[in-house]
């Protein structure tokens, strides 16, 4: 077993003050920040950014975990106190709200949405993955949503709504009535 070494302490300051730098920048730019301008923001050179951050999806990803992780959890708490049902299509109007106001996390989603199942499936795919299946697999066990549905596809559907909603200016009122119009299509036929 290969151990790990730990980071020494100026290595794990230089980290954290790449994650705040791009968190900041990917706020003010989207995904697209300059990832020279985030090392500059951080006081380093752009290659002590690259070996803690091999790509750009790695700093993206490394820059929104937490956010990711509180969208798991709080499929969790949403599915510990609504009927299935009504917890997926709170959770999807949250995921489509906290996609359009985080810029850069419709990228890291739709990258997590795309790469389903795919060996390049990054820790925040595997999370946003993880608590789709949960609420969707209890929401068909409940009948409120059809059997054929894939997760995956719910979280397509969920990134295409948070897509429609920005082109048309939307904020919550308009997510909420798209993801409304997909849940509708989603129900099983009577």
């Amino acid at each position: 077993m290969t151990q790990v070494k730990p980071m020494r302490a100026d290595a794990r300051r230089n980290y954290q003050r790449l994650l705040t730098a791009a968190a900041e920048a990917f706020a003010e730019h989207g995904e697209g920040a300059s990832l020279d301008d985030i090392a500059k923001r951080a006081g380093v050179g752009s290659g002590t950014l690259y070996r803690h951050f091999p790509t750009r999806q790695a700093l993206l990803e490394a820059a929104y975990v937490d956010r990711v992780e509180a969208l798991a959890v709080r499929a969790a708490e949403l599915a510990a106190r609504l009927p299935p049902g009504e917890a997926l299509v709170e959770w999807l109007n949250e995921v489509c709200v906290g996609t359009i106001q985080v810029r850069g996390m419709k990228a890291l989603l739709g990258s997590a949405v795309t790469d389903a199942g795919s060996a390049a499936a990054t820790v925040c795919g595997t999370t946003v993955q993880g608590a789709a299946a949960r609420l969707v697999e209890a929401a068909q066990r409940e009948g409120t949503l059809r059997a054929d549905v894939e997760p995956v596809e719910v979280l397509r559907l969920a990134h295409g709504v948070a897509t429609a909603a920005e082109l048309a200016n939307g904020g919550a009122v308009g997510i909420r009535r798209y993801v409304s119009l997909l849940t509708e299509g989603l129900r099983p036929a009577r």
